[in-house]
């Protein structure tokens, strides 16, 4: 399944950015058991690389594995090569460029029309709406005015109950850390992990 079509299937992307990587790792796999199969590993946790080569290995190749936070194209270069196959970038810039130069699909950062229209010029598969929390909903379908048919992706203080109002604007999915992760990521409580996930899920469906 491409990209676009997945993130309209799932309607959520799990981001992971944590201090300990065997938790990280552990975390990628707890939340593909419940049923959260697009998720990024962040460049800025604890050995982002080794978590997303060690979950790709497990996960095999049809698994959407995405590296956060790339900046630069040797972000973009080494998380391919760790075996990312998405790349999610905080906004513009040498990221967005060298993945799509590779052909990789990307979830680009944006929050001005100007920015969303040098995303979509630049080959930017979807457009993360960051720091979401700056407008809110209200926001997004001020946006989605001009660009009714690019697909965005909410992302920044996202929890359940907001999920469901961003997908109810429009959205084509949303991104969710922390109301989701919580701790797990850093070590904490997987089953407390697996109800969330549950709870997410209900919200996005």
């Amino acid at each position: 399944m491409e990209f676009g079509a997945a993130l309209r299937q799932e309607r959520l992307v799990a981001i992971v950015r944590g201090r300990d990587a065997e938790a990280s790792f552990r975390t990628v796999m707890t939340l593909v058991e419940e049923g959260v199969p697009l998720i990024e590993v962040s460049l800025s946790g604890t050995d982002a690389l080794d978590v997303i080569g060690r979950a790709r290995k497990e996960l095999g190749d049809g698994a959407w594995l995405g590296a956060g936070t790339v900046l630069t194209a040797e972000d973009a270069q080494r998380a391919a090569d760790a075996g990312a196959n998405l790349m999610v970038t905080p906004g513009l810039g040498a990221g967005v460029d060298e993945s799509v130069r590779q052909g990789l699909p990307v979830l680009a950062g944006v929050i001005t029309p100007t920015e969303v229209m040098a995303a979509d010029a630049a080959g930017a598969s979807a457009l993360k709406l960051f720091p979401g929390t700056i407008g809110g909903p209200a926001y997004l379908r001020a946006l989605r005015a001009p660009f009714p048919d690019l697909p965005f992706v909410p992302v920044g203080g996202v929890d359940a109950a907001a999920a469901a109002e961003y997908l109810s604007s429009g959205a084509v999915a949303v991104g969710v850390g922390s109301p989701l992760i919580g701790d797990a990521a850093d070590g904490g409580d997987l089953l407390a992990l697996r109800r969330r996930a549950a709870e997410f899920k209900a919200a996005c469906a």
